[in-house]
This record gives C-alpha cells, structure tokens and sequence, in this order.
C-alpha cells in the first residue's frame, strides 16, 4: 500500500514558481501512474498533470508550458514544477496514485486509487 504526503506549497506572485513534491511510502511507488490535480474554492476538482511509471507524461491544456511533472523512483517522490504562475492557479494542490495499467483513467480524480491531504499554493496579482 502506497501512502502519499506533498509538500511545497505557499504563498508567490504572479509570475514566480513553487516546486511541489510528493512523497510516497511503500515498495510499489514505480509502479503506479501518479497525477496531480487542484481544487479551487467553489470549483470541482481538476486534473493537472500525470506522469506514467515508464515516464510518459500527461498535461491539462490549462498548465502546458508552464508545468512540469517528473518522478524519482528512487526516492520514491514525484514533483510539480510550477512556472509564470498565474493568480487562477490558486487552489490546493494534491497527489494521487493510479495502479498500474489504467493510464487511460488518468484525467479523473475520482478513479484515482490513493491520495494524499493536499498543499496550499496561493499566487498574489
């Protein structure tokens, strides 16, 4: 069983950058795609990015250019690397885990096997 933690988040102006992290407990961590999504106040929950156990990545239209998703198996943690950050990417921001070979499930949240608690990010006009 994977358990997930992220770290990362806080408080930026528009246009700066925060690197968000996950960290996953468990021998399984490689295997599962990972994803990130973020919910705003009022809003559904949205997918943001997504990235395979062999790498393959995945962008919502919405962050393309401006994120980054990668993972270190090794230690076990995917990251969010967040560019010209704009004032509507405020939202908490959370991870989540999907087993292996559902990759085409991957832009739904609530198909998602594991998620962790979340982490603020507020970006300031």
């Amino acid at each position: 069983q994977v358990q997930l933690v992220e770290s990362g988040g806080g408080l930026v102006q528009a246009g700066g950058s925060l690197r968000l992290s996950c960290a996953a407990s468990g021998r399984t961590f490689s295997s599962y795609t990972m994803g990130w999504f973020r919910q705003a106040p009022g809003k559904e929950r949205e997918f943001v990015a997504a990235i395979r156990s062999g790498g393959n990545t995945d962008y919502a239209d919405s962050v393309k250019g401006r994120f980054t998703i990668s993972r270190d198996n090794a230690k076990n943690t995917m990251y969010l690397q967040m560019n010209s950050l704009k004032p509507e990417d405020t939202a908490v921001y959370y991870c989540a885990a999907l087993r292996a070979g559902r990759w085409s499930l991957r832009t739904e949240p609530d198909l998602y096997d594991l998620r962790g608690q979340g982490t603020q990010v507020t970006v300031s006009s």
